[in-house]
């Protein structure tokens, strides 16, 4: 399993990037960044290298950990997937690549698509000392325009990002990530309800057009879950003291809550069931919230079956059991 937290290799290269930058300034600018992205407004603010700084510094260690959270889920069902080519659509500073890269050493192809020049150049300075990742192509431009050109690609991943689109055009742009799949999608959102109602939107639109759930779903029909409930997934991941000073926060570390989908082409031949929650460890029993291939349920395990139980007590929200 690939670890949340980010590779060596790429915070050497951030240290090397933020030397005398100056940790408030790249506060204050996080901080407008992040607010914006919360209120659906994209990119847009970010504009220069201190800016691409700011959120890289704020946001990319949790990005990443959400998108290796997800191929880790993903290899659990399918441990033979060796793609050897990447398409990273709306790649931003290069953290989805980045991710793929240390999850799938199959990889040979890199392609990154993204219309903020600010978080290009990032991304290249970024990948320039890296040694598999020093020969990547990445286009400017929007999304849907560069995606009638791209090439297919094995893994397409589209992180935190179809969320800056209108409903029309997400759903436009989920075809035209489709089109250029040639075996897996992954698709990464916050985890919010809103996140996942997009997520969710997305998923039965590709499902019409021929695509199977690889995870987190055993099954690929409508989500058993109700209002207010929505399926989204969490992983903690280390603050260095970087990401601390420009996140204002005192805690060594963070929980990213997340919600994704990953589509492939072929149906898989068993599809384990999805832990929703943190199980309930309680004196007697634990109860665990499951999503199954027949539907939602809540499984108790009683401690009196002890290896059940056992089993039962390694559970962990998000897990495939």
């Amino acid at each position: 399993m690939t670890s949340p937290d980010l590779p060596a290799e790429l915070r050497a290269a951030l240290n090397a990037k933020i030397d005398g930058l100056s940790r408030s300034d790249a506060a204050s600018r996080a901080a407008v960044i992040s607010q914006t992205y919360r209120e659906g407004g994209g990119s847009g603010t970010i504009r220069t290298e201190t800016d691409a700084l700011a959120y890289a510094l704020a946001r990319m260690p949790a990005t990443y950990a959400a998108v290796v959270a997800s191929l880790n889920a993903l290899t659990k069902i399918r441990p033979d997937f060796a793609p050897s080519s990447l398409l990273d659509v709306g790649a931003g500073p290069g953290t989805a690549t980045w991710a793929a890269a240390q999850a799938f050493s199959s990889l040979q192809r890199f392609t990154l698509l993204d219309a903020n020049s600010a978080l290009r150049t990032l991304a290249t300075a970024l990948f320039r000392d890296s040694t598999r990742l020093g020969d990547t192509t990445y286009d400017l431009g929007q999304a849907r325009a560069l995606l009638d050109k791209a090439g297919p690609a094995d893994l397409v991943i589209a992180s935190y990002m179809i969320g800056e689109l209108g409903d029309a055009e997400r759903m436009a742009l989920a075809e035209s990530l489709w089109s250029r799949t040639t075996d897996t999608l992954l698709v990464v959102e916050p985890g919010t309800p809103a996140g996942y109602a997009r997520i969710i939107s997305l998923r039965a639109r590709l499902i019409a057009a021929g695509a199977h759930v690889a995870a987190p779903c055993p099954h690929d029909g409508a989500c058993p879950l109700l209002a207010p409930d929505w399926c989204h997934f969490s992983q903690r991941l280390q603050r260095s003291r970087a990401h601390k000073q420009v996140k204002g926060a005192e805690l060594p570390f963070e929980d990213e809550r997340f919600a994704y989908v990953a589509l492939s082409r072929a149906p898989q031949a068993a599809r384990p069931s999805r832990v929703l929650a943190q199980p309930d460890d309680g004196k007697v029993e634990i109860a665990a919230k499951l999503c199954t291939p027949e539907g939602v349920a809540v499984t108790k395990v009683p401690r009196r079956a002890k290896a059940d139980y056992a089993l039962a007590r390694r559970w962990r929200w998000g897990d495939a059991i």
